[in-house]
């Protein structure tokens, strides 16, 4: 069957599915999914038309959703989890970026070194493969 994205499957942020579709395959009632678009907890996207599209992360927000408020927890509440869990993928996503660039950093100091002993040996240590938690400290003795 072809569909617009190919033989694959769309990407999960496409937005290809209607409300009907989405409330089956979330388990919720299509007013609920009006409900929670009003409440601010999903943004669909819109056809031309101004019809409400939703993708497969907005199906997964859905279902994290209904099983939140059916564990008891309140929409304020299941917002602030959202916003939490929210926070903590971003702050992930920054200490990923910030250790690439250590190690990047790490490289750049061993190249360094190893170049410098080339040209001129030193008696300077050489450095040791990153360990996580600890730090290395790089010093020359005054003479």
């Amino acid at each position: 069957m072809a569909t617009p994205f190919g033989s694959e499957p769309p990407p999960p942020e496409a937005a290809v599915f209607v409300i009907s579709v989405a409330a089956e395959l979330s388990g919720l009632h299509p007013q609920t999914l009006r409900t929670y678009e009003r409440m601010g907890l999903l943004t669909p996207g819109r056809t031309p038309g101004g019809g409400r599209r939703y993708s497969y992360r907005d199906i997964e927000l859905l279902r994290v959703i209904a099983e939140l408020t059916g564990s008891g927890i309140g929409i304020e509440g299941v917002r602030r989890i959202l916003e939490l869990e929210a926070a903590v993928a971003t702050l992930r996503a920054q200490r990923d970026e910030l250790l690439a660039e250590l190690d990047a950093a790490h490289e750049a100091l061993r190249q360094a070194i190893a170049a410098r002993q080339q040209a001129a040996p030193s008696n300077l240590p050489a450095v040791p493969p990153r360990v996580t938690g600890q730090s290395v400290v790089v010093w020359r003795r005054h003479s």
